[in-house]
């Protein structure tokens, strides 16, 4: 999966990825209205608000980047319904040509976590395989070491997926664990080097392994550190846009040759109508929220471009 995300974002031009992390305030009042006239006040009517919301997004922004990021989080809120929905956004997003990350932070023991690599994986039954989630990266949560991860590397190796673990975050409490002192070094350090270890055994063939960190866009110095420390380490990296990430702050997250960095933005684009003057202060707005999403898409990435130009 990494070596062909690398071909995407260099012909796009473009190493941004949009994350789908629809909430009800963010949904059109003329879409919102039409499905709980529909289906009254459910979770099957938010599911398909958020559905048809996701679509259109991806129908404006799917020819500009190379993946989307739903996080599940916001779709298992509303159960089996919301679910559903999570699924068949991945389902269109991977018709339209995009690679799709999971963000799903998982992290047990082992066992646990062998059935938490079906995201990757799939799943057998008495002999037939079913690939369920259909993604082609998720998150993990490193804390409970190597025999959580496990699962998810052989996933990787076996299937030609990728996993990103969390190693500094952009949420401002980050620093209660990540920057604890552990023999005179701070912890997201010590998280590094296992991703580089547990990396170098799926290696691509563009020199970035299939193990990649997630490093938040708010942590300008750390970032440039661990750019060094991991230099076959892809950053999937939050934190730009709505929570005060700028271009100019990821100059060190890339590689000399541009590469190196996929960058995140989730309420800045999927929410850009709200903000944008040409449609804000229209309650009854249409399909135009995608394409206030597109002119989000196209900012970001002229930003982007400055950084990976040094």
């Amino acid at each position: 999966m990494m070596d062909y995300l690398i071909e995407r974002i260099q012909c796009l031009e473009n190493p941004s990825v949009v994350g789908l992390d629809p909430t009800i305030d963010m949904i059109p009042t003329g879409l919102k209205e039409e499905m709980l006239e529909r289906f009254g006040k459910t979770p099957k009517a938010v599911a398909h608000m958020f559905l048809d919301f996701n679509r259109e997004i991806i129908n404006q922004i799917y020819d500009l980047v190379p993946a989307i990021k739903p996080q599940i989080a916001m779709y298992e809120r509303y159960g089996l319904d919301g679910l559903s929905c999570y699924l068949e956004t991945i389902v269109y997003a991977k018709k339209k040509g995009l690679l799709v990350i999971g963000d799903i932070k998982r992290g047990d023991i082992s066992s646990t976590a062998d059935a938490y690599a079906a995201h990757l994986g799939g799943t057998d039954i008495e002999g037939e395989h079913f690939d369920l989630w259909q993604e082609d990266a998720v998150t993990v949560n490193p804390y409970l070491g190597t025999d959580g991860i496990l699962p998810f590397l052989k996933a990787c190796k076996v299937h030609d997926r990728s996993l990103f673990v969390l190693v500094k975050t952009s949420n401002p409490g980050s620093g209660e664990l990540q920057d604890r002192l552990l023999e005179g070094e701070p912890l997201y350090l010590r998280v590094a080097d296992l991703v580089d270890r547990w990396g170098k055994e799926a290696m691509g063939k563009r020199g970035y392994s299939q193990v990649g960190a997630v490093v938040g866009a708010t942590h300008k110095e750390q970032g440039e550190v661990l750019r060094h420390r991991l230099p076959s380490t892809m950053f999937l990296v939050p934190g730009y846009g709505a929570q005060g990430g700028k271009g100019r702050d990821l100059t060190g997250y890339f590689q000399a040759d541009g590469l190196g960095a996929l960058v995140n933005s989730s309420r800045g684009i999927i929410a850009a109508y709200q903000l944008d003057p040409e449609f804000a202060g229209e309650p009854d707005i249409g399909r135009e929220f995608g394409q206030a999403s597109r002119k989000a898409v196209l900012a970001m990435r002229a930003d982007l471009q400055l950084a990976m130009e040094g």
